[in-house]
């Protein structure tokens, strides 16, 4: 006997961290709920598809109500859908079924701009003083976690989130903030980077307290550009 098929509803979650570059700290943006399911809950920021809508178009549409930045890259994540990952579903045959099509980025935390965080609603959350979340968002933000770190192994994105020139020790202080401090010894960390050939050395130099003073670098991105599909392997 055929069972009867599913009706769904499409909604798209963000995941969107940002590192604070001062202070050596991950954060998460989270949305207070105001209202059931999960009413004054945390979690992501999220919308359900709009007729005519796109995903993409969606996950947009919902950060711009949050966050004031520029050029803003949103990479599509994955797509969660469990059964009674909502409380709205039921047995029912004829439930429907919500879908949740994530999207995730990185951010500097300098960049972005809370619109109307006057109210409490939207709020940079520590990544390591997480609350208890609405729906599967746990699980959302620790697939999202996950990919961003294996994304840093493999490809450019800390240099979208650092100044056009920096240090060796900023380059170092971002990865450790992500991925923690014993990831990689400082020394192996700068003789792998400098060995690839894509940070260009600016010939400037700058004091930052005591010691010798650091070389500023850029990322060169047509040396990269050779570089970008062969199995690289960062840090």
């Amino acid at each position: 006997m055929l069972k009867e098929l599913a009706d769904f509803k499409v909604g798209v979650d963000n995941v969107i961290f940002s590192v604070d570059g001062q202070l050596n700290r991950l954060f998460v943006l989270l949305v207070k709920r105001p209202k059931d399911p999960y009413q004054a809950y945390w979690s992501l920021p999220g919308t359900l598809v709009r007729k005519g809508e796109s995903l993409e178009t969606a996950a947009y549409r919902i950060l711009s109500e949050k966050i004031r930045v520029s050029n803003l890259y949103l990479e599509q994540l994955y797509t969660f859908g469990g059964p009674a990952r909502d409380p709205r579903e039921s047995s029912d045959s004829y439930a429907v079924r919500y879908l949740s099509v994530s999207y995730f980025a990185l951010l500097r935390y300098e960049d972005a701009k809370l619109i109307d965080n006057h109210s409490g609603l939207t709020t940079w959350y520590n990544l390591e003083k997480i609350p208890e979340l609405a729906f599967d968002h746990r699980e959302i933000l620790n697939y999202g976690y996950r990919r961003l770190r294996n994304k840093l192994e493999y490809s450019p994105i800390a240099f979208e989130v650092l100044p056009e020139v920096f240090t060796l020790n900023d380059l170092y202080q971002l990865y450790c903030t992500i991925l923690g401090e014993n990831f990689s010894d400082y020394s192996n960390f700068r003789s792998r980077l400098l060995k690839f050939g894509f940070l260009a050395d600016t010939g400037t130099k700058i004091y930052k307290g005591i010691g010798r003073p650091a070389t500023l670098y850029r990322f060169d991105s047509q040396a990269f550009a050779p570089l970008k599909d062969r199995p690289l392997v960062f840090i």
